[in-house]
């Protein structure tokens, strides 16, 4: 086997296909593809909104790529560009639609278009997080009809489930171990090999397509679970006056319990995965029992959160109709841009069914996104005052407000449902 001889093509780069571009682009002929022109054109400018390149090794990247024509990092937005690579990396989303079900519509779309570029020998790695079994069965026939090409005798396959974690400055690409897997033992070599290459923490190569698409499924399905059951004690604990956080410190004193926080579970992982893992058991005969009971209890924080809010307003003899509340954050999790599947939209509409006037501030998220994403205007700054604070996102800028200056008055409340702030300052925490 031979890697020198490897030509990567990176389709989708976002918050997963964009590092990876950069890592493998200090080694090898590297293109990263997108569809979106506008997106190919910041990163050719060195621009990026997900904060998550490595702008130095995009540059480095970059440059190797003008002054070897073997070596280093472009990107293009033209498919006849895809033509002189022999390894296509797929890192396109999985969302899940309005009914829950899984959304494969990007995966068939970035199939069907690379059947059309696809030779001899080419290998089509798949990093985007499915069910087990999706390769094979949805992505294979798709590449199989657009390039007339047969399975596991003209071209190849590998699945390597992306372990991306939005906002992490220390857990980044090449310090996490990577699963690798191949259609055939010998693909299966080829593709561990490729990402040991550049992923410094090694890699575990599962002995199938199905068992590396079941370990990322399960991965992020069992951080769900495992965040219902604490979001459980927190509805529990709410109702007997009791701070779950105060119970969780406690119970953490033992060496073997799992210090899981409560919380909004969103983003394009946890709040998501489990879904393809119930619909692929599902289809084999078997209704979860486990995995979707922690879905609702997750996918219902928002409303209880919205409801406590309310009750804190007639505890303190606030007029409803009146109020003016703000949120702080409103990207899935904090410190980074990704809005992608946030929860904080499900506490902003409750309120505002309550008849409340609600505003968001997170001068992490993009206005234009969230506009576009959820038909929602957020602040440039906080000028107005307010009868109820919500912290949704522990970014570390809130930490600099002054909450006082944002209070309109002493039955103002304060509800930090990440338990971020000052526990002298909040009215509840979740």
């Amino acid at each position: 086997m031979n890697l020198d001889d490897k030509r990567i093509a990176i389709i989708g780069l976002g918050y997963v296909g964009l590092p990876l571009a950069i890592e493998f682009g200090k080694k090898y002929k590297v293109i990263g593809f997108d569809i979106n022109q506008s997106r190919i054109a910041a990163l050719n400018l060195l621009t990026d909104h997900t904060n998550e390149a490595d702008l130095v090794g995009m540059n480095k990247a970059m440059e190797l790529a003008k002054s070897n024509a073997g070596l280093g990092l472009n990107f293009s937005a033209n498919v006849e560009d895809l033509k002189n690579y022999n390894v296509f990396i797929v890192t396109v989303p999985t969302p899940i639609d309005q009914f829950k079900a899984p959304d494969l519509t990007p995966l068939l779309k970035a199939s069907e278009m690379l059947g059309t570029v696809i030779k001899k020998d080419d290998i089509v790695i798949y990093e985007s997080t499915v069910y087990p079994g999706c390769t094979e069965e949805d992505c294979v026939p798709v590449l199989e009809k657009y390039s007339g090409l047969k399975f596991n005798q003209d071209f190849y396959c590998g699945y390597s489930p992306e372990r991306i974690n939005p906002g992490d400055k220390i857990n980044t690409l090449t310090k996490i171990k990577k699963v690798t897997s191949g259609s055939t033992p010998e693909i299966a070599h080829v593709v561990n090999e490729l990402y040991k290459s550049i992923i410094d923490a090694g890699t575990h190569k599962a002995p199938s397509l199905k068992v590396a698409e079941a370990s990322k499924a399960i991965e992020n399905a069992q951080r769900d679970v495992n965040i219902s059951f604490v979001n459980e004690l927190a509805l529990i604990f709410d109702r007997m006056g009791i701070d779950t956080n105060d119970v969780l410190d406690a119970a953490g004193t033992k060496w073997n319990f799992l210090k899981y926080k409560p919380g909004l579970v969103g983003g394009h992982c946890i709040g998501v995965d489990p879904y393809y893992l119930a619909h692929k058991a599902e289809s084999v005969g078997y209704y979860p029992q486990v995995i979707l009971s922690g879905r609702r209890v997750n996918d219902n924080m928002g409303l209880f959160v919205a409801n406590k809010t309310i009750k804190l307003l007639i505890s303190k003899s606030q007029v409803i109709g009146n109020a003016r509340a703000i949120i702080l954050g409103f990207t899935f999790k904090e410190n980074c841009p990704d809005i992608r599947n946030t929860k904080v939209i499900d506490i902003y509409n409750e309120l505002k069914q309550f008849g409340l006037k609600v505003e968001i501030y997170d001068p992490h998220a993009s206005k234009t996104e969230v506009l576009k994403e959820y038909g929602v205007q957020i602040l440039d700054q906080i000028v107005d005052q307010y009868e109820v604070i919500i912290l949704a996102v522990a970014h570390e800028v809130f930490l600099d407000l002054n909450f006082d200056t944002i209070r309109a008055s002493e039955k103002s409340i304060i509800f930090d449902i990440k338990s971020f702030l000052d526990r002298k300052i909040v009215d509840a925490r979740l």
